[in-house]
């Protein structure tokens, strides 16, 4: 990784509750050569939240600012919940004017999907979801596989990733597809929908993960997304890491497989399972916003991903 990135955190969602936690990650940061600014967003108290609305959505509109130095990287603190406080007070036309074709990176994931769609629909910005300060960052033992991939990632113009399918996703049909790639945390989209904030995307190649939800709860909101018709819109459904549910004797046999058997004729669009993306230790870092082509044969699948920010070498 290249030296002196500018890395400034951001907190628009959930405060951190454990300094050591955050310690670690600036200490990781600094230790391969970062410098690290706003450092005060990771101890900032509202209640369950990193700071007040205001106190959020101006740390975002600072960005903007045309006397305020664009870091290399602007990083989530955390997830959590709260980012849709700040949507309704963000300056999208300055944000524009400002960050559109700047190289500089936005990244982090969970919440932090609802600012991605709004900066999308709103500002037409690509951001990224990835890693975070507390959740990556600051692990005890961080993964190499989403830290080699994130600094490769938004140093590159084009970057090729392949991962291999579910074990028990008996769909092998050959796919190729190209389109924006968009998307993120699943309940936080059905959440934005209806709303200015959603993105209008047709054409695209949708990618969602969510964490401790059941299959019935997760074939909900894809039922949602099919039943507004932002499926339809769509040349292909990606789907991450859906971790942390716990199936009981009352589902008599219905589990993520039997779910995704019953949804895949309905929707009708290709479905692509195993993305290494979502509340999991290894993910990778995926611009929402940018071109990419999905390819699935047997059970391996790829990404070629181009068309985003990303920082000179």
């Amino acid at each position: 990784m290249p030296k002196s990135r500018v890395v400034e955190l951001i907190a628009p969602s959930g405060y951190p509750p454990d300094e050591a936690v955050v310690s670690r990650g600036i200490g990781r940061l600094e230790q391969a050569g970062c410098v690290v600014r706003n450092i005060e967003a990771t101890q900032r108290r509202y209640q369950r939240f990193a700071g007040t609305p205001a106190q959020r959505a101006a740390e975002i509109n600072r960005l903007a600012q045309a006397g305020h130095m664009l870091p290399d990287v602007a990083l989530a603190v955390r997830g959590g919940y709260g980012a849709v406080h700040v949507l309704p007070a963000l300056d999208y036309d300055a944000l524009r004017r400002r960050l559109a074709g700047a190289p500089m990176v936005l990244v982090g994931h969970s919440d932090f999907t609802a600012l991605q769609m709004a900066l999308w629909q709103r500002a037409g910005l690509t951001t990224f979801g990835g890693p975070m300060l507390a959740y990556d960052f600051g692990a005890p033992t961080p993964s190499e596989f989403t830290m080699a991939h994130f600094w490769r990632t938004i140093t590159s113009p084009t970057v090729t990733v392949s991962w291999t399918v579910w074990p028990d996703d008996t769909s092998r049909k050959n796919i190729d597809a190209e389109g924006r790639l968009w998307g993120g945390n699943l309940a936080m989209l059905c959440s934005l929908l209806g709303t200015p904030y959603f993105p209008d995307i047709a054409g695209g190649i949708l990618f969602v993960e969510d964490i401790n939800e059941h299959p019935f709860r997760i074939e909900r909101m894809l039922y949602q997304l099919h039943l507004s018709g932002v499926l339809a819109r769509q040349r292909a459904l990606v789907l991450g890491d859906f971790s942390g549910h716990r199936l009981t004797d009352y589902d008599n046999g219905y589990n993520f497989s039997a779910m995704l058997a019953h949804l895949r004729p309905i929707v009708g669009i290709p479905i692509v399972t195993g993305l290494p993306f979502g509340h999991c230790e290894n993910k990778l870092t995926l611009p929402f916003g940018g071109l990419a082509r999905l390819r699935a044969q047997g059970d391996q699948a790829s990404l070629v991903l181009s068309q985003y920010p990303y920082l000179p070498s």
